[in-house]
């Protein structure tokens, strides 16, 4: 396919090397033999802006927070290894930080509907006076928590023994306990356990309030919920820092982060008849960078991208960017596996990259005829599109990042496995990855290939001869449909990946 110069914006000419992923950190791990409660799964995974920290949510409704560690520990040397002309080898390391009940378990009586707990998507909002910002939503509420260190005060300086109790109660602070003591009326005591000086106090003076220790809070300052007739898959921060979107299968909702009972219906697509439904939502995201823009993506493989500037509600898109299909090609599975079950902008908001079943799909906004890459994830799995159907994995929803400087992009697989591509012009880069201590143990070896432009590259991994075999991948692995790597992220600016295996999070650098 012929893109002209597109692929040219995309990255400097010249493949670049290939990465090569190291292991950094695991929470959570699993020891043999252990099983995994379903609530400890984690079911999103999102980095803030400046990649000092990470949050994952699970299917308990917890939202667990990590910070970043090795940067603190190096800035007083930064400086001086400038100097010297040292290179400063380091990567992410993250610290567990806190963690909070985001959603609990509900019921619609309206419906006889219950509402699950499991965190569909986080997203961090703007970060002011110390504080942590960010949103978390499950099926039908969204939610903003404000994360902050508060002080915990304390009563010291008294004119007296703390463990002394008075006749109306303990001394704050005091662990004494009072059962025992007769109490009489007007806050009298019986007791003789106190006992003035000789002589009385050479001086009073008032008790002092004093902060030693701080604590971590989690305060949900605002809930927006009513708004979704159906079940929330996105949610989307706008560059104004003032608004967001929230998706469900019919609807585009626009919300002010200030205003909690009312929100603007922006897209909807629901038919009169809903016999006449023929796709839905599956993901929506604000452009990066243009406060009026968004993209949202269909069950039927196609992305639109729109403009609010045009109209309060939407109806029609900007741009349309859909895939033409093969005459012939045509199959039972054909629409099924085109179903685009994540959508994310590039940094710098020219590219939209889309994850369907089987590929990657990276667009340039400027160009609607077809996608400037496809990127094969799991062609071995093709035969089995059947058995996939038969167990419902075919309907499995893996989402996709692309890294900051928008070279390479990433993608999960079956047996808590991940894909890395390069999507530099004449880049050959295709890296299988393992969700383990030892990602590079099942590293899919290819041969080497003459370098191509990103507009003719059609598929980054070869066909290896005899990927056909029954439950055998293309590196001769037994696969396992039970065992998925749904849920990744890429560090904002440097090369560190989060995937989420199970209930274990892992962290890779390179």
């Amino acid at each position: 396919m012929n893109n002209g110069g597109a692929e040219a914006a995309i990255a400097p000419v010249g493949g670049s090397q290939p990465l090569e992923w190291k292991f950094s950190q695991v929470f959570g791990e699993r020891t043999a033999g252990e099983e995994v409660q379903e609530v400890d799964i984690i079911s999103a995974i999102e980095f803030d802006r400046s990649g000092d920290h990470l949050a994952t949510g699970d299917r308990g409704g917890r939202v667990v927070l990590f910070e970043r560690t090795d940067t603190r520990d190096h800035v007083g040397h930064q400086r001086d290894l400038e100097r010297m002309d040292y290179p400063i080898n380091r990567h992410p390391e993250f610290r567990y930080k806190t963690e909070f009940q985001s959603h609990e378990p509900e019921f619609d009586y309206l419906k006889s509907l219950e509402i699950e707990e499991k965190i569909n998507k986080i997203r961090w909002c703007q970060s002011a006076n110390g504080a942590l910002f960010l949103l978390s939503t499950n099926d039908k509420t969204i939610k903003f928590w404000k994360v902050q260190e508060k002080k915990v005060k304390k009563v010291c300086d008294m004119n007296m023994d703390s463990t002394k109790a008075m006749g109306n109660g303990p001394i704050v602070g005091s662990n004494i306990s009072t059962s025992s003591k007769q109490y009489i009326a007007n806050g009298g005591c019986t007791s003789n356990e106190f006992s003035f000086p000789t002589g009385g106090f050479s001086s009073l003076h008032l008790p002092v309030v004093t902060s030693h220790e701080t604590n971590l809070m989690a305060r949900c300052r605002r809930i927006y919920a009513h708004a979704h007739d159906y079940h929330i898959n996105s949610i989307s921060n706008n560059s104004d820092g003032e608004t967001f979107i929230s998706a469900d299968d019919l609807r585009i909702n626009l919300w002010n982060l200030e205003i909690s009972n009312q929100s603007f219906n922006i897209v909807d697509v629901k038919p009169t008849n809903m016999e006449d439904l023929t796709e839905v939502i599956t993901s929506a995201e604000f452009h990066p960078t243009h406060c009026n823009m968004l993209a949202y993506s269909s069950s039927k493989g196609s992305i639109r991208l729109i403009d609010m500037r045009q109209s309060a509600l939407c109806d029609t898109h900007s741009k349309l960017f859909e895939e033409q299909e093969a005459p012939g090609s045509r199959s039972f599975f054909t629409e099924i596996i085109a179903s685009i079950s994540d959508i994310k902008f590039a940094k710098d908001g020219r590219h939209i990259l889309s994850r369907d079943y089987m590929t990657l799909k990276l667009w340039d906004i400027n160009m609607d005829s077809g996608p400037v890459a496809t990127f094969q994830v799991h062609e071995y799995l093709r035969p089995k599109l059947c058995d996939l159907y038969e167990n419902d994995s075919i309907f499995d929803k893996f989402e996709c990042c692309l890294s900051g400087d928008g070279l390479r992009l990433a993608t999960g697989s079956y047996s808590n496995l991940f894909r890395v591509f390069g999507c530099s012009e004449g880049s050959t880069e295709a890296t299988t990855l393992e969700a383990s201590k030892n990602p590079m143990r099942r590293q899919i070896q290819t041969s080497s290939r003459p370098s191509r432009s990103l507009g003719s590259l059609s598929g980054v991994v070869r066909r290896v001869k005899g990927a056909d075999n029954s439950g055998v991948d293309a590196n001769g692995n037994a696969f396992d449909f039970t065992t998925k790597l749904l849920h990744l992220a890429w560090h904002p600016t440097e090369n560190s990946l989060a995937c989420a295996a199970s209930n274990s999070l892992y962290m890779y650098y390179a």
